[in-house]
């Protein structure tokens, strides 16, 4: 009786500092407007129907899903294979039925400080505090995900935003294990880019907190209705992929369209590179750990008219890139995320200039660096307990004119996430977060921009 009590302070004492650790963050962040950031997509990739279909519970493949254990990675790596009878699409179990859907009713609010207002009666616009709160919906996700034949899978997601418009959010088709070898495997279609540190499947449902500002991050200046890029959306190419039999190693390389997941060819001309490598490595009673490093290489495009009549997508296109290194640590029920990522982006598409036309005075490729911390801590299967800060400085400018810490960003959030029961029917969990991001330099007047969200939701799939 001792021992349990002794126990459950322990865990009470890791998960206050845990809270503490990370609540000082909130007394300084920062982020840019709300309508400065993209919507998070689809961030959904647990499927109940494999559980179903193998008899495992959910626990075995997601740590907290949707966040994928070190088995849950080699399931997905296998091509949703076991190796054993059940794989066969023709494998017959009452149970299972290869679809999901995952909703997320939710109460939130949002609040932006220094956004414009403008006046409807006098036409002038000043700055001020914007608040909305209420009950919402997310959108939906349709995921079916399976075998075709032996070492053949797919996996479609018709998603839908909270107003019923749907797109495909991901939708591919994977050759395993080809030639016999586990380090040979090519797919095909949309998919989300291998990276070890997925948005998919991240832990946090805001409006902040639902995406790597690092992922989205551009310059101040650039025109993103021509260039917009998130290393975190699915890409339409196709991926050569390789592991071994343990999947400790893994690499991964796949060629793109230049559309960032885009369809009929809004950018067609032009191709993307992304490649990654990963190594994990057993560290005795503190578990797996893995590091890895990764490089986007891409073009887009500085203008859309030829002749200032015709529409011609795709113009002008210029070079930029995203490369870093990241890891996954483990300490038994406390475990880390952390990441590193250098960016550059022309010249031309820094400032927003076409390519027939000169640079201006003082003009430069402008360069950054983020970085990301994520900490995550299990008190049981069922709790767990949630913390990120992103941080993202300009080392250069564009443009010299520009103030040298112009559209830098903190991030910063924290949750819980507890799941009263665990089946291999359906998921269901109570997530409750708070979000805020700050960027430099970026309002009207030169102030910075804050963004808040705080979400209380119902979170489910089955």
């Amino acid at each position: 009786m001792l021992q349990e009590v002794l126990k459950l302070k322990k865990h009470r004492v890791a998960a206050v500092a845990f809270i503490a650790v990370y609540g000082w963050l909130f007394l300084s962040i920062a982020v840019p407007s709300a309508s400065a950031l993209p919507i998070p997509k689809g961030n959904v990739h647990a499927i109940p129907a494999f559980a179903r279909k193998y008899g495992m519970p959910c626990s075995s493949c997601h740590e907290a899903w949707p966040k994928l254990s070190p088995f849950g990675q080699q399931f997905k790596d296998s091509g949703y294979q076991m190796g054993n009878e059940k794989d066969a699409p023709i494998y017959q179990n009452p149970s299972y039925w290869p679809v999901s859907f995952r909703i997320t009713p939710h109460w939130h609010r949002e609040g932006v400080d220094h956004a414009d207002i403008t006046n409807a009666v006098t036409g002038d616009t000043a700055e001020g505090q914007l608040t909305t709160h209420g009950f919402d919906l997310s959108g939906l996700d349709i995921l079916t995900a399976g075998t075709l034949a032996k070492n053949i899978s797919f996996l479609l997601v018709p998603s839908a935003d909270n107003a019923g418009a749907f797109h495909f959010e991901s939708a591919n088709v994977r050759f395993s294990n080809l030639l016999g070898s586990s380090w040979l495997n090519i797919k095909a279609g949309k998919f989300e880019l291998d990276n070890i540190i997925s948005e998919k499947r991240i832990l946090g449902l805001s409006n902040n907190g639902g995406l790597y500002q690092m992922y989205h991050f551009q310059p101040v200046g650039e025109n993103t209705n021509l260039f917009t890029f998130g290393l975190g959306d699915n890409q339409l190419g196709a991926e050569l992929s390789g592991h071994s039999k343990n999947d400790h190693t893994r690499f991964s390389a796949a060629l793109l369209s230049s559309n960032d997941g885009n369809v009929s060819l809004s950018n067609g001309r032009g191709y993307d590179t992304f490649l990654t490598f990963s190594q994990a490595f057993e560290a005795g009673s503190l578990g797996l750990q893995r590091v890895g490093a990764f490089a986007y290489i891409g073009r887009a495009p500085t203008f859309d008219t030829a002749g200032g009549s015709t529409v011609a997508n795709g113009l002008g296109q210029k070079s930029f890139y995203r490369v870093g290194f990241n890891g996954l640590w483990y300490i038994k029920k406390f475990d880390v995320m952390t990441q590193y990522l250098h960016g550059l982006d022309n010249a031309f598409l820094g400032t927003a200039t076409p390519s027939y036309n000169p640079l201006p005075a003082g003009a430069h490729s402008p360069t950054w660096n983020a970085g990301l911390i994520e900490p995550h801590y299990n008190l049981n299967p069922q709790f767990i307990l949630i913390g990120r800060y992103e941080l993202i400085r300009m080392s250069r400018q564009a443009l010299d004119a520009n103030p040298g810490n112009l559209g830098d960003i903190d991030a910063g959030t924290v949750g819980f996430r507890y799941y009263p029961f665990i089946s291999s029917r359906a998921g269901f969990a109570f997530h409750n977060e708070f979000s805020v991001v700050r960027q430099q330099g970026v309002s009207t007047s030169g102030r910075d921009l804050t963004s808040s969200s705080v979400f209380l939701g119902l979170d489910f799939i089955f």
